[in-house]
This record gives C-alpha cells, sequence and structure tokens, in this order.
C-alpha cells in the first residue's frame, strides 16, 4: 500500500479564484456552486461572472471564453479583486485570454488534454504554453482533467459528448480539496438538479468525488489552503446576486405596501432574470407579462399602476431608449411605476454581457419634453434589495415614475446578504382616493403628488393621458399658461423627494484635502482604493450616491468642504457633469470603459496622482 503523505495547510486570510473555459464548460455552474459552498462556510465573499458576447461561439475560440471570478475572505470585502491568485483554465484560449490578469506568482491549474494542435491554434497559439518558458513566472500545475474524469465515470451509460460535460465537478471537486471546502452542499444540488435523470446524478458526484480523491492522493500539490469564516454580524444569510435582491426587494414592497405586484417585461440581457425570479412568485400574488416588446412591457405596467398595483418593468439600455415616450406617458399621467435599468455597454447593442454605468444621463434627461422622473441607484449587489424598495416607496408616495439603476457586474454579481426580519422593513403607506367629496385628478396633498383613484371607485370616474391637463381639474387643456404651471408643478414634485432621503454620508474625515465620490456599482472599488490610501497616510474620504435626481439636499456643502473631488465611473464623465452643472465646482474624473469593473488599483494610483504622492495631511 502507497503512503502519501498528508499536505500541509496554509492559512490565507484572502484569496481570489477564477474558473475560465468554454462558454459549454459550466464554468459559471461551477463558479456559483463554489460561492455558494463559501458563503456556507461563513466567509465573505463577491464574485464577478464574466459571460462571453456570442451566444454560441466556437468551442476553443477566444471570444468564446467564459469566465467566474470569486474574491472570499476571512475579513470583510467589496470587490471581486483585482487580479486573481489562482486560475483553472479548461483550455488554451481560457488561459490565453485570462493570463494578463493572473497575479505574478499565482497558481494556473490547466486542462492538460484540451492542449493539443487544434486548440492552440483556435487560441492563436504558436507553440504549446505549457512547453516553453511563456508560463515560467507562475506556479502550473498540468492536470488531465478530460481523460481523469472519462476514467471515474467509465462504464456509466453516459455518450461520450455527456462524460466531457462532466469535467467541471472534476475541476470543482478539485478546488473544494485545495481550499478545504466540503462536498455534501454541492452533491445535494445535483441530487436536487438531475433528479429525473438519476444517471447524470450518479456521474457529476463520480466527478466531484474523483476531483477531490485527485487533489487528496497525487504528489504534485504540496500544499492546501485555509480561509477561516468572516466575522459577520449574526442573522440568517443567503448567497444572493443582485438580480434576485431585486426581485425580492419588490416582492417585499408588495408585501409591506399590501399592493399586488405587477412585472410587464421584455427579456434583455442582463435583465431577464428579474423576470425569471419574480415569476416563482406567484403564491405571493406577483404577476408576470413577458410583453412581445419593450414598448408592451412598459405600457402594460402603466396600465396595471392606474389599476392600484404596484407596477415595475424591467430592462437595460437599448430597452430603456424603446420605453422612453411611455415613460413620458407615466409622467404626463402621474402614475407610479418603477423602471429597472440594468445598464451594459453600449451604444446599441454594444456588449450585451459587460457591465457599464453609461445610462445615467439617459435616466436623468431622457425624454422628449421636460419630463422629470426621480432616478436611483444601488451600489452592491445585496444593496439591490433595499434600493427596490425605496424606489417602489418614493414612487407610490409621490406619485411618479422612478429610475432604478443597477448594472451588469451588479445583476449578475454575488455577495452574503443577511435576510432581515420581516419587522425590519418599513410598511409603505398607501391611500387610494375613494371619498368622492371635493375630489378633482389634478389636485395635490403637500407633496405635490396627485390623488390616486382607482378604476370603478363609485363617482371617481376621471381622464388620464398623454395629454396636457388642466391644474386640479384635469380637462385637456392647451392653455400657454396651464403648461408652464403643470410643467414646474411636476418638475418640484420631483424635487421635494429631497426633503424625503437621507443626507448624503461621508465616510472618513468630514473635510479634507479629497472626496472620492461615486455612484453604483463602483462603491465597493471606491472603498477598498481609499482604505489602501488611508493606510498609506493619505488624506482621502468616500462619499457614495443613491439618490441622483434629486441630489440629496446636503450635497453640495459635502463637495465644497474637500479642496478636491475626484469621481470615478464607467463612462465618460456622466456624473462629474451632473456634478458641474448643478454646483459649478470643479471634479476631477476617472473615466475607464471597458466592460468590466473599475480596478481597486486605477482609483489607488489616480488618488496618489491627485495628492502629489505625499502623505496629503
Amino acid at each position: 500500500m502507497t503512503h502519501v503523505k498528508e499536505k500541509d495547510f496554509q492559512q490565507l486570510s484572502d484569496v481570489t479564484v477564477r474558473f475560465a473555459g468554454d462558454s459549454g464548460d459550466g464554468m459559471q455552474l461551477t463558479g456559483t456552486q463554489f460561492s455558494d459552498t463559501t458563503a456556507w462556510i461563513g466567509n465573505d465573499l463577491n464574485t464577478l461572472p464574466d459571460y462571453p458576447a456570442e451566444i454560441r461561439a466556437p468551442a476553443g475560440t477566444l471570444y468564446g471564453v467564459s469566465g467566474f471570478q470569486l474574491h472570499f475572505s476571512s475579513t470583510d470585502i467589496h470587490t471581486p479583486g483585482d487580479t486573481a491568485d489562482v486560475l483553472v483554465a479548461m483550455n488554451p484560449a481560457a488561459l490565453k485570454k485570462n493570463l494578463p490578469d493572473i497575479k505574478n506568482d499565482g497558481t494556473i491549474i490547466v486542462n492538460s488534454d484540451a492542449f493539443d494542435v487544434k486548440n492552440l491554434k483556435l487560441a492563436n497559439y504558436d507553440n504549446n504554453p505549457l512547453d516553453d518558458d511563456s508560463l515560467s513566472g507562475y506556479h502550473v500545475f498540468e492536470v488531465p482533467i478530460t481523460s481523469l474524469t472519462a476514467n471515474a465515470l467509465e462504464g456509466l451509460p453516459l455518450s461520450p459528448k455527456e462524460v466531457s460535460r462532466c469535467k467541471n465537478f472534476f475541476a470543482l471537486g478539485l478546488m473544494y480539496w485545495l481550499y478545504d471546502r466540503p462536498l455534501q452542499n454541492t452533491e445535494e444540488w445535483i441530487k436536487s438538479k438531475f433528479k429525473k435523470k438519476p444517471e447524470y446524478v450518479e456521474a457529476n458526484s463520480k466527478a466531484l468525488q474523483a476531483g477531490h480523491k485527485f487533489g487528496e492522493m497525487t504528489e504534485i500539490f504540496t500544499t492546501r489552503y485555509k480561509v477561516e469564516p468572516a466575522k459577520l454580524p449574526k442573522g440568517i444569510y443567503k448567497n444572493i446576486s443582485g438580480n434576485e435582491a431585486t426581485a425580492l426587494g419588490f416582492l417585499a414592497a408588495s408585501v409591506k405596501s399590501g399592493l399586488p405586484l405587477f412585472l410587464g417585461s421584455y427579456p434583455i440581457t442582463p435583465a431577464s432574470e428579474i423576470l425569471q425570479f419574480i415569476s416563482n412568485y406567484k403564491n405571493f400574488g406577483a404577476k408576470t407579462f413577458q410583453a412581445e416588446d419593450e414598448i408592451a412591457g412598459i405600457t402594460s405596467a402603466i396600465g396595471a399602476s392606474f389599476a392600484g398595483h404596484l407596477a415595475i418593468t424591467t430592462t437595460s439600455g437599448p430597452g430603456l431608449a424603446l420605453k422612453t415616450e411611455a415613460i413620458g406617458l407615466a409622467v404626463m399621467t402621474e402614475l407610479p411605476i418603477v423602471v429597472i435599468n440594468v445598464q451594459r455597454g453600449g451604444p446599441s447593442t454594444g456588449l450585451p454581457t459587460k457591465t457599464e454605468q453609461a445610462d445615467l444621463l439617459q435616466a436623468v434627461y431622457g425624454r422628449n419634453g421636460e419630463a422629470p422622473v426621480c432616478v436611483l441607484a444601488a451600489r452592491t449587489p445585496r444593496d439591490c434589495f433595499n434600493m427596490a424598495i425605496e424606489a417602489s416607496r418614493i414612487a407610490l408616495k409621490y406619485m411618479t415614475p422612478v429610475i432604478l439603476l443597477t448594472d451588469g457586474y451588479l445583476a449578475n454579481g454575488s455577495e452574503p446578504w443577511r435576510i432581515p426580519h420581516v419587522d425590519e422593513i418599513t410598511e409603505i403607506k398607501v391611500d387610494f382616493r375613494k371619498d368622492p367629496e371635493g375630489f378633482y385628478p389634478y389636485s395635490r396633498d403637500e407633496n405635490l403628488a396627485r390623488p390616486w383613484a382607482i378604476p370603478g371607485t363609485p363617482n371617481l370616474e376621471h381622464r388620464i393621458g398623454g395629454l396636457e391637463k388642466s391644474n386640479i381639474y384635469g380637462n385637456v387643456s392647451y392653455d400657454p399658461d396651464n403648461h408652464d404651471k403643470m410643467v414646474k408643478l411636476r418638475t418640484q414634485k420631483v424635487k421635494n423627494i429631497r426633503n424625503d432621503i437621507p443626507d448624503l454620508k461621508i465616510d472618513g474625515e468630514q473635510s479634507g484635502e479629497l472626496l472620492v465620490l461615486g455612484w453604483g456599482g463602483t462603491y465597493g472599488t471606491i472603498k477598498e482604493a481609499v482604505a489602501k490610501a488611508n493606510n498609506a497616510g493619505l488624506n482621502v474620504s468616500q462619499a457614495h450616491l443613491h439618490y441622483i435626481n434629486p441630489l440629496p439636499k446636503n450635497t453640495e456643502a459635502v463637495l465644497n468642504n474637500y479642496k478636491k473631488v475626484l469621481i470615478p465611473e464607467i463612462n465618460l464623465g456622466q456624473l462629474a457633469r451632473l456634478i458641474r452643472g448643478e454646483f459649478l465646482i470643479r471634479v476631477e474624473q476617472l473615466n475607464i470603459v471597458r466592460g468590466l469593473p473599475l480596478k481597486v488599483n486605477d482609483i489607488l494610483e489616480k488618488i496618489t496622482e491627485l495628492l502629489g504622492g505625499g502623505n496629503g495631511k
């Protein structure tokens, strides 16, 4: 009997792992399973799925590579990591595309079976990188994953293609062994996922166990790694993506407002999952309508709002463009709807599977006429839950459309979310007008919100529509002075929302050399960059906007407390333009539009440049 030496454990505070392969190699599933198990262990984590833009790109090509990056830690973290410590590459294209993002002296585990002449040519390699010195700066482990999987599944009633599809579970089992993760959660998931195909349950389970056993028995790995659980606040946690958090937030808002939820939507990447998630909650009274186009999606939501529902519609940038006229209709009729824009790379079809922040000006200004709407932005995947509730509250209270901005990184990324107790979620008060005494469709309360009288309420029949209405009485009006008055009333109503939102909060010194101001999904990257800058002795603070139209009342005062203001964005300076236009102050910009989240080092380098590399104090 051969004695296998027990590997030594090395304690780590955090690790960034990237899985990469063909879109058919199951890398998203592998990454998600590793993330869910890591969350179950109690590590803090942040993920970045990276989907290929081509739905069926030719296997083995660079543009067909699918990736999933996971940053997990024993401490609080906020980003998926700038660069990876470990790359699991299932073919040459995955290696070539991802190598620039691997740390020097990092670990690379390759499926050596895939490094044949055909795949090397598809990845534009002239020579096999496993045979030359091009990977000399890394710890490279060649593992014949495909053939080892086939050996483990020998005798099962599966075709060679079906056997090959199980190799991602072999890779997952190996990574579970390397980072001391249990197999149990994934084994239970396999049983549930493939319960109608027992041969798949057996095959994937065996592949998972074979990968784990390979790590245990082979001599090529000399070290295993431990990352202790993070010290998170007590509670029940779930690993949640931004799209799922958004869906659950609207369900919670439906319960807390007592209104049935209606989602009218046309599927579009990367927003489609919200429709899919909400469709699973019919037992909560949620209604979902998959429309034939974007216009039908939003107009159905407007109709549902008229009928007394919490009405929402989901889309991404190109779809928001198509919804423009109907958003104007919601402004004119003063009906509460929420439009969720999960931003992606543009213009036009752009980069459908990549992230961007370039729809801000479209959200604030992108309509004909004076058509103001409230614009909010979530900042982390789990924050999408809170901002969905907040968008609903504002829309219902002020009888106005609200646009909620998320983005591809937030939507597809995930992090641990402490599930709130129902009592922690504030009730949303809704008052339908029922008394006909003194009723007029465009009379207003102290917030300038008009009454919500749903069809069928006795003696409250009234006219709404896209034509301008007379103040108070709601008759169609072409009077110039009335139009001027109504335009200003609708504008003031949105401005009044600033009386109902919290002040802009500063993390760090309340005044000083530099404030880094952000919005949306740049929050975590800015937070880590500011922390590193402070540790280096630089005087830097952070503020992050949830509310963009209107801005918090103290925004100008906050900005004036710093000598310099830096605004990093994944666009060419859209918030910077809004801030300059509103407050006439100079701001510094950092604009990188790669279809990827900003990197911590990008912001840190800009901070250092602005403060001259000194201590800034």
